[in-house]
């Protein structure tokens, strides 16, 4: 796993009418010093995200903009940089075997060097996962 890898969670949340499991795409953008992974949320629903600057951290919602991914995700798309809990290691891995978790692509260098620049610096980005952030930033450069 590493950053920059967009994954399918074919359950990450029930319909609060139907009960019904529902789909999110995360995007993985470092690991913890306790291997806990730090992701945030793709969001194909603009609700004043900008297109321009791609790096947003104003209101409502503090974005990325990575526009047209391609595949499943063919709508235009933004990285929801509000606060997420991080993901366990062990679980995840678990998810991954059991395919409720699925790898869908990986965002190219020159795309999540900049991304990985914006969440650092994002308002609900802890210490923690900025330096986790950073550390991968310095890996990619």
């Amino acid at each position: 796993m590493q950053p920059g890898e967009i994954y399918r969670h074919d359950a990450f949340y029930r319909d609060p009418e139907t009960g019904t499991p529902e789909p999110k795409y995360v995007v993985l953008l470092a690991t913890l010093p306790s291997s806990d992974l730090v992701a945030r949320l793709l969001t194909s629903r603009p609700h004043g995200r900008p297109e321009q600057p791609p790096c947003f951290h104003g209101r409502p919602y503090a974005s990325y903009f990575l526009g047209v991914l391609g595949g499943p995700l063919s709508a235009k798309s933004w990285l929801d940089l509000r606060y997420q809990d991080d993901f366990d290691e062990v679980e995840f891995q678990r998810r991954l075997r059991s395919t409720r978790i699925v790898l869908i692509t990986s965002l190219a260098k020159e795309v999540l060097i900049p991304l990985l620049e914006c969440a650092a610096a994002a308002e609900d980005t802890t210490r923690m996962q900025e330096r986790a952030i950073r550390d991968a930033l310095a890996k990619l450069r």
